[in-house]
């Protein structure tokens, strides 16, 4: 074996998770005669296959005694920081261990999230980085129970979209929400923005941020007098009940119409007779 040739496949976006010398090493552990007739490639291409960090390989031989070794890593699509445990997630929704030499810039998710939900993460991540408007807003996700909450650069509030169902509609209502509005506001005023819900946007305000003390002390007003309300109404629906169990009844009583027995009628009622139309007598034929 003259010669060791590794190729690492170009990916959109380059990884340097391995590297040819840590390939090269493997291949001397594999074959340590470093004859052509001792090298078992099934057995080689199975060994890289199973490093975490590929995604394929592709071993072969030239008649010149050269070896080839094409190879292509894996792309982490996020890094999930799941019961205390942090490794990356591609597109595929594969799991692989995160590295000492290299560390891969991709958006951190917190949380636990099913694996089942990895592909439509992945996705909804891949939407958000090739969106300008999402990307210089949106830094981080994260989970609770059943929600998601998108974590912006601010700082001072997250985005609250609920389950991954119509992302695209959700991130549109928020970025509408931005250019016609917030604008014009303080983004420290909220701590939340919520476009799970159809057709309509739920802030939630900041309560240590002071211009929002007026708006939140009517609220507490108007939530001071829900029970008095509920209480006026429940005396009112008992006063109701009462009037109507004082009141008299009244009982009207009918005499039930007196009607002649269907045999009697049949009697009296004349029966109808129909007469059969008389016919006609047949034309005669006088043959001469």
């Amino acid at each position: 074996m003259e010669k060791i040739s590794v190729k690492m496949t170009k990916t959109k976006n380059p990884v340097y998770f391995i590297d040819e010398k840590e390939v090269k090493e493997l291949v001397k552990k594999s074959n340590p005669t470093k004859k052509i007739g001792d090298i078992n490639i099934p057995e080689l291409e199975k060994k890289l296959n199973q490093l975490p960090a590929v995604d394929s390989a592709n071993v072969y031989l030239n008649l010149n005694g050269s070896l080839n070794l094409e190879i292509k890593q894996r792309v982490p699509a996020f890094r999930l920081n799941k019961d205390n445990r942090d490794f990356y997630v591609d597109e595929k929704g594969t799991e692989f261990p995160t590295s000492q030499n290299y560390s891969f810039p991709c958006m951190l998710v917190m949380g636990d999230v099913k694996k089942s939900e990895y592909v439509k993460l992945a996705e909804l991540i891949q939407k958000i980085n090739h969106d300008e408007f999402s990307k210089r807003y949106f830094i981080g996700i994260s989970k609770s129970k059943d929600n998601y909450d998108l974590l912006t650069n601010e700082g001072y509030f997250n985005v609250e979209i609920g389950d991954l169902e119509n992302i695209d509609l959700k991130v549109k209502g928020f970025k509408a929400f931005v250019e016609k509005y917030l604008i014009y506001q303080q983004p420290e005023k909220y701590t939340k923005v919520s476009v799970k819900y159809d057709n309509q946007i739920v802030t939630t305000l900041n309560p240590k941020y002071k211009d929002n003390d007026s708006i939140i002390a009517v609220g507490k007003k108007e939530l001071e007098k829900l029970p008095l309300i509920k209480k006026k109404k429940e005396e009112a629906e008992k006063r109701i009940l009462n009037e109507q169990k004082q009141q008299p009844k009244v009982i009207v009583e009918t005499k039930p119409k007196t009607s002649q027995p269907k045999k009697e009628i049949e009697k009296k009622s004349p029966k109808k007779v129909i007469q059969k139309p008389e016919s006609k007598p047949k034309g005669k034929v006088k043959i001469e």
